[in-house]
């Protein structure tokens, strides 16, 4: 049969499965009961890198609307730099872990994981850009993975990309804590291994998704790794939504996410 062929099940999950023995490894798998063989998309939620922020209920009603229009979901939980051994390394390798546990369930459900796309939002854009960027990784890195899986693409939707710039830049007061608890050691080093700008190319297509009423990750940003990525040779586009703030773009009755859902096609 072919990947789109229906079966007529109803859509199955969210079902929440464990990556990890830690509270916060786990995920919600969804998946569409119409589709013999789906493709997935990991969603990878923000709030600053800290789970008194955020967490993946921040993702669910993307979940639901993209398992609605035959894409499998698995929405990614990880540890916060405010839970025990979240940070550096932590928080990456979860998201790691958590990536690569597709490879394990693709034995109880039908996924295909030749047809993978991450996407991410504020926090969670960074992570899903760092995630597919992580065959780039030296060997010596702490956060380096024996057989990361591939990704077809990344959506990263007001994601700080930049963590440097970021960090020097970035609005307000808490632009320099927030990445400071994130990653570790020398400012040369510690961005080296997480900020997806310094591991271009990452070799796959990315949407880099801004709103130009974005106060907290203001649209410079995304323009800006846009150009790095392009002249690293990767294919990456800006979509920029006029009128759209930092949580308008995740707002799955949104005329900004309705396009941005429609561009996944592209990236699988």
């Amino acid at each position: 049969m072919s990947a789109r062929e229906t079966t007529g099940f109803p859509p199955i999950g969210p079902e929440r499965l464990a990556y990890g023995k830690k509270p916060s490894q786990f995920g919600l798998l969804r998946l569409p009961g119409d589709v013999v063989t789906a493709p997935i998309v990991v969603l990878i939620h923000g709030g600053c890198w800290v789970k008194e922020y955020g967490d993946l209920t921040m993702m669910e009603p993307l979940a639901a609307d993209l398992v609605s229009h035959g894409y499998a979901v698995w929405n990614l939980e990880y540890r916060g730099v405010d839970e025990p051994g979240g940070g550096y390394p932590g928080t990456f390798t979860d998201v790691s872990n958590g990536l690569d546990h597709l490879r394990h369930l693709r034995s109880q459900f039908s996924i295909d994981l030749e047809r993978v796309a991450i996407i991410g939002h504020s926090a969670g854009g960074h992570l899903a850009l760092w995630a597919a960027a992580r065959r780039r990784l030296p060997p010596a890195s702490g956060l380096a993975a024996a057989n990361p899986l591939p990704v077809a693409g990344v959506v990263a939707i007001a994601g700080l990309n930049d963590l440097a710039a970021y960090h020097d830049h970035g609005p307000g007061p808490g632009a320099t804590g927030v990445i400071d608890g994130l990653v570790d050691g020398s400012r040369a080093r510690r961005f080296a291994d997480t900020s997806p700008a310094e591991l271009l190319p990452i070799g796959v297509p990315q949407l880099v998704v801004s709103g130009d009423a974005d106060e907290l990750v203001p649209l410079e940003f995304g323009e800006a790794y846009v150009q790095r990525a392009r002249a690293a040779g990767d294919r990456a586009t800006a979509l920029v939504f006029p009128g759209a703030d930092h949580f308008t773009l995740i707002n799955p009755a949104s005329a900004a996410w309705q396009q941005i859902r429609a561009q996944l096609p592209t990236l699988l």
